[in-house]
């Protein structure tokens, strides 16, 4: 409760009594005061306005704004400063225009600390253009002013404006200084601009700015961000005093540059030299151990942060669940999820996008679309992850269908949304609708098609048998072809058996990318199935004499928390003899239901009796036999592949499902597959 505070307090005492209230950030007391006060001045509402402002209530400055304009109040310069700042820590665009407007009303527009404080504020409102308005109007600019404007653009995402501005500003004659330098060399990072890094850093050198924490961690940055990592290294060792900020730079940049080892190093030596560790440093390591594939260390990593007292954030989250994309990651992927259900963070965009991913990485698709469902708002990013999910489990029409009910939600597409959906289009033979598509995006959305939209469009042609319309339409590019779009062609000839089209898109291929394996591979196979043996041999000898070779195929599946790898012809597991003769009994059982061994996916020139004995070794038969031999009550069987499923194998996986009963999920190097009562989700399209 307050005291009373004495009545027909004197003016002068008042204002007094407020100021120390205000200091002390006894706020409550502050505006009890300030209520008693029958007319109070404009001394006296700066006071309290600047009180709030100073001590984080930014918006009950505002509102005390609001209520003393609505008096008829004209204010000075010093609080239109202080209004400035509250609307800036609110990034507040809308009250921050209307205040602009007020300063150049009552005549401060040409105030250098109230144009430099609305500078700031119009950048922390991403609002570039009302910014460079301010900057352009004042009619005298200092540091402060030039170092605003800086800051504005590197934290629009503007660094190459920002980098404009800062050599304007040598030009006129002013010189940066340290908080300048700061801001700036964010903006060479994000451009990986290491020379002009170089040369910020020389200027730090020469005006003794190395003391500086900002100054040195910034610089470790710039090095990390292009790679230089001794260099980032060398500039931390030199550093006088560094605070938690600078061994986070360091240490994210190890993982970013997948030297784990060093990265977990850095972090035991934090804490054995007792760094004041902060959230981001936990999040660094958890992310860091996770996206090098340290699964394990991640999760070790994250049970260490909690004991530590430290509570997972959304950007821990966000920063785990991409990395739990992988059959190995799913298990980790669900406690995820359960640690956001439990601390309710569900409201989280980032968080349930992120799940929402996950998810549809690790085939569980129908999980993904629970969480999205549950979504209690969705921008673009959201409904993009949705659409390209449904997209890489071949349902075009829920790609198409989740387009058209984004559009009616008047949530605005962007260029990665017309990606997920032409690829829904190629992967289900929607060729009307994939044309129609493509189609709208200049004429309804105003996004402009780029190479890889144009590739998704060669591949959504190619991929139903239009293939010389396909090849037109390539040749129609208004930019250079990627390999993309001559990747996409290539892998439709084989389908559709056009040997001609195949050899001028690997040839075009052979130019653009000569070091790739798989296009050598898939002419040869090409060539061997329509007999061309010599020709097969010459691409071969191509690939041998480039020192080109090829990726081994290779497939795994889960059981009970272990990842077990499977290669062609692989005998190194335990329980190989078992598996190879369930795929012999199972392989009978097969014929009898209609099975018949497609030989023309093997491409050695042998008998027919050794193609089929070749067949029943692919990686991806040995690994849904060893899944199903070790089923144990279960009903889904996972395996991924990271090349191509092969045909005779989705066709026999297809048989197995339905002898066995079971679902088969297969994710290959381009989509999934689900396998069940005989059919496959592709529809025998891929």
């Amino acid at each position: 409760m307050l005291s009373k505070l004495p009545a027909n307090v004197p003016s002068h005492l008042s204002l007094r009594f407020l100021k120390v209230y205000c200091n002390s950030g006894d706020l409550q007391r502050a505006r009890h005061l300030f209520d008693q006060i029958p007319h109070p001045d404009l001394r006296a509402w700066t006071v309290l306005i600047s009180g709030h402002t100073r001590h984080g209530f930014p918006k009950e400055s505002i509102k005390l704004y609001t209520s003393l304009r609505g008096r008829h109040i004209v204010p000075d310069n010093l609080l239109l400063l202080s209004v400035a700042k509250a609307c800036a820590s609110l990034g507040d665009l809308r009250n921050a225009k209307e205040l602009h407007d007020e300063a150049i009303r009552f005549g401060f527009h040409s105030d250098i600390s109230l144009g430099n404080a609305m500078v700031d504020m119009f950048g922390k409102c991403k609002y570039v253009d009302g910014a460079r308005q301010v900057f352009d109007d004042m009619p005298a600019k200092d540091v402060v002013s030039w170092t605003s404007l800086c800051s504005c653009y590197v934290n629009c995402g503007l660094p190459r404006e920002g980098l404009v501005a800062f050599r304007e500003m040598g030009l006129n004659g002013v010189r940066p200084n340290a908080v300048t330098v700061s801001s700036i060399l964010p903006a060479c990072s994000e451009l990986k601009d290491l020379n002009l890094g170089r040369e910020i850093h020389g200027f730090v050198v020469k005006h003794a700015m190395e003391e500086n924490v900002f100054v040195s961690s910034a610089l470790v940055n710039i090095y990390a961000s292009c790679l230089s990592i001794k260099q980032a290294q060398m500039v931390f060792d030199m550093m006088p005093q560094r605070d938690v900020v600078s061994w986070n730079v360091l240490l994210t940049a190890y993982f970013s540059n997948r030297d784990c080892e060093k990265g977990i190093a850095l972090f035991c030596r934090m804490r054995r030299d007792g760094v004041k560790l902060d959230g981001a440093s936990w999040n660094a390591v958890i992310g860091g151990c996770f996206n090098n594939g340290q699964t394990e260390q991640a999760l070790k990593m994250l049970g260490q942060m909690q004991e530590s007292g430290f509570k997972p954030n959304q950007i821990t989250i966000t920063s785990l669940l991409p990395a739990c994309k992988d059959l190995e990651s799913l298990r980790a992927g669900k406690e995820v999820h359960s640690y956001i259900f439990r601390n309710c963070l569900m409201e989280d965009l980032a968080t349930t996008t992120a799940l929402v991913f996950m998810y549809a990485k690790c085939g569980e698709l129908e999980l993904s679309r629970r969480v999205f469902d549950m979504m209690p708002r969705r921008d673009t990013v959201a409904w993009n992850t949705m659409i390209i999910a449904n997209s890489m489990h071949g349902n075009g029409e829920e790609a198409l269908l989740l387009f058209r009910k984004m559009l009616d939600s008047r949530v605005k597409p962007n260029s990665v949304t017309f990606t997920g959906v032409l690829c829904g289009c190629s992967h289900s033979r929607l060729v009307d609708e994939g044309i129609m598509v493509f189609d709208s995006m200049r004429r309804n959305h105003s996004v402009e098609p780029d190479a890889d939209h144009y590739s998704c469009m060669v591949d959504v042609l190619s991929r139903a048998g239009h293939l010389e319309e396909a090849y037109q339409f390539i040749q129609r590019m208004p930019m250079e072809p990627t390999p993309g779009a001559w990747g996409a062609l290539l892998g439709a000839c084989r389908v559709h058996k056009n040997v001609d089209l195949a050899k001028i898109a690997a040839n075009r291929l052979f130019e653009i990318e000569p070091h790739n394996p798989g296009n050598y591979v898939l002419l040869s196979n090409i060539l061997v199935t329509a007999k061309r043996w010599e020709e097969a041999s010459e691409t071969r000898k191509l690939m041998r004499d480039r020192g080109v070779t090829k990726t081994p195929g290779c497939s795994w599946v889960q059981l009970r928390n272990r990842v077990y790898s499977f290669v062609a012809g692989d005998r190194s597991n335990e329980r190989s003899e078992e598996m190879y003769k369930f795929l012999v009994e199972m392989g009978e059982k097969m014929r009898l239901a209609g099975y018949v061994p497609n030989t023309d996916f093997v491409l050695q020139d042998v008998d027919q009796e050794e193609k089929v004995g070749i067949l029943c070794n692919h990686s991806e038969k040995l690994a849904v036999a060893f899944g199903i031999l070790n089923l144990n009550g279960e009903s889904t069987i996972r395996v991924f592949k990271n090349l191509r499923i092969c045909g005779d194998c989705h066709n026999a996986i297809k048989f197995m499902a339905k002898i066995v009963g079971v679902q088969i999920i297969v994710r290959d190097s381009l989509r999934f597959h689900h396998f069940k009562d005989g059919d496959c989700s592709c529809r025998d399209f891929w």
